[in-house]
């Protein structure tokens, strides 16, 4: 044999090899199916309940509200919301020209996440007011709380109901600033008053978001001020990342720093979402809210009808009625009611009405009645049903609602308990979506009996509307 004949037979006897088993194959019949993958998990069981849904009495008062909500992560200094008039600004576009007096609320919720983790920069976040008369303007602070997520308020895990009589139940920092407010309160550190000149300017609020030491580098602070003054003022909401001292240390703004701001900038970034313009089809983008809304406090005395404001006539044993709260657009339950607070003035990117109503107080009377000749009785429930806009005349809850809160605040109950005695209540609630939740308060009502009820919250941020007030009368 020469030296490549064993080459030869071996390559031979493969081909052999490969032709037998491609014989094989071909007799070979095709592989039986794929043993399909499981089916997805079904969605969660929605229960239907026979809950007919009315439309809240009542309506906003006429107080402004300064809502500083846009963007909500602030990653670019500059400027946040400015009601300073256009004239001498490098951006005039950013201001919105609208002098403020009297009454109003100024509400700022706002996060800083890091850009980079190098960018450990701490965000301040200012209010400047501006004095433009010839007369000295006192700032009253009425109520005033600002807290951090960190290390202020935390999100953790509460009972979906529990007591909270001195205000120390909360989970964020929006639940805790409104749970202050709510119980009339002005946080430490805040002055009662302020004076500022004429022709010059003056620092609400000039306080820091940390994020450096944090996991990710992220926080958020959410503040509410009810203030009364005795003349005009300019507002703005501000973003600048804290100047250093020659040590490398942080310190807060100047108020000269922050002029020059207010002056030479335009607004922060990153922009949110182009909200979707009222009546569009399709799909809402509600947007993040930067301007100012009419509204600070919705006041309903809730009765059979306008003429008969006295009493409030209960369901029959066994059934149910609600009343909308917080709706939106695409979100009444067929009640055609949206209490999203409508904007004086707005940029052009932003929400078209402060929607979910942050910060707005609910005060809720109910004259419950029973018109029967038994005792009955009767359970008050904010729930939180999966939202709608359908006149269906049910609500659906999930049976296993998920682990999203919607829902996240304190609610002040009063009233008469069944011996007579004055009660008043602070609960908080955590409710997650397309849940049915527990009762408030539930109360036996004598035959032809009549007892008030008041429920008042402040509609918290981080909570997504609309939810509902739920009357029903338990089975005989």
């Amino acid at each position: 044999m020469t030296k490549l004949q064993p080459y030869l037979y071996l390559g031979c006897c493969l081909a052999a090899l490969l032709l037998a088993i491609a014989k094989t194959s071909a007799q070979t019949p095709p592989p039986s199916p794929p043993v399909p993958s499981p089916s997805p998990a079904p969605s969660p069981q929605v229960i239907v309940q026979p809950q007919p849904v009315r439309p809240l009495p009542g309506e906003l008062d006429q107080i402004l509200t300064f809502n500083s909500n846009s963007p909500e992560v602030v990653q670019t200094e500059g400027i946040l919301l400015s009601t300073f008039p256009q004239a001498g600004m490098k951006v005039p576009d950013a201001h919105l020209n609208l002098p403020l007096k009297g009454r109003f609320d100024l509400f700022t919720h706002h996060i800083a996440k890091a850009a980079s983790p190098e960018d450990l920069r701490t965000l301040y976040l200012g209010i400047i007011l501006s004095n433009p008369g010839e007369n000295p303007v006192t700032v009253n602070l009425l109520q005033a709380a600002s807290y951090l997520s960190q290390p202020d308020a935390p999100f953790i895990p509460l009972p979906s109901m529990q007591d909270n009589p001195d205000g120390q139940v909360f989970a964020g920092p929006g639940d805790r600033a409104m749970n202050d407010v709510l119980r009339g309160q002005r946080q430490m550190g805040w002055p009662a008053q302020i004076i500022i000149p004429p022709g010059q300017s003056q620092m609400l609020m000039n306080l820091p978001i940390p994020v450096k030491g944090l996991t990710p580098p992220l926080n958020g602070r959410s503040s509410l001020l009810r203030v009364n003054t005795n003349g005009p003022v300019y507002a703005a909401s501000l973003g600048m990342f804290a100047p250093t001292n020659p040590d490398g240390s942080d310190r807060p703004p100047t108020l000269e720093e922050w002029q020059t701001l207010l002056q030479t900038s335009g607004l922060a970034g990153p922009r949110d979402k182009t909200p979707t313009p009222p009546n569009a089809p399709g799909k809402v983008i509600y947007g993040r809210v930067a301007g100012v809304a009419k509204g600070s406090r919705w006041l309903a005395q809730i009765a059979d009808t306008p003429q008969r404001g006295s009493r409030l006539t209960i369901p029959q044993p066994g059934a149910a009625f609600s009343y909308v709260l917080s709706s939106v657009a695409q979100g009444s339950f067929g009640t055609g009611q949206v209490q999203s607070a409508p904007m004086i003035v707005r940029y052009p990117d932003t929400a078209y009405e402060a929607h979910g109503n942050y910060g707005i107080e609910y005060s809720l009377n109910l004259p419950l009645y029973n018109n029967s000749a038994q005792p009955q009785q009767v359970s008050i429930t904010l729930q939180t049903p999966l939202k709608n806009d359908l006149a269906t005349g049910n609500l659906r809850f999930n049976q296993l609602p998920p682990a999203r809160v919607f829902f996240r605040g304190t609610v002040r109950l009063r009233y008469r308990d069944d011996q007579g005695t004055p009660q008043t209540r602070f609960l908080h609630l955590v409710q997650q979506q397309g849940q049915q939740a527990q009762p408030l308060v539930t109360l036996t009502l004598p035959a032809q009996g009549i007892r008030l009820v008041e429920v008042d919250f402040l509609y918290p941020p981080d909570a997504t509307p609309p939810q509902v007030l739920t009357i029903q009368t338990l089975p005989s």
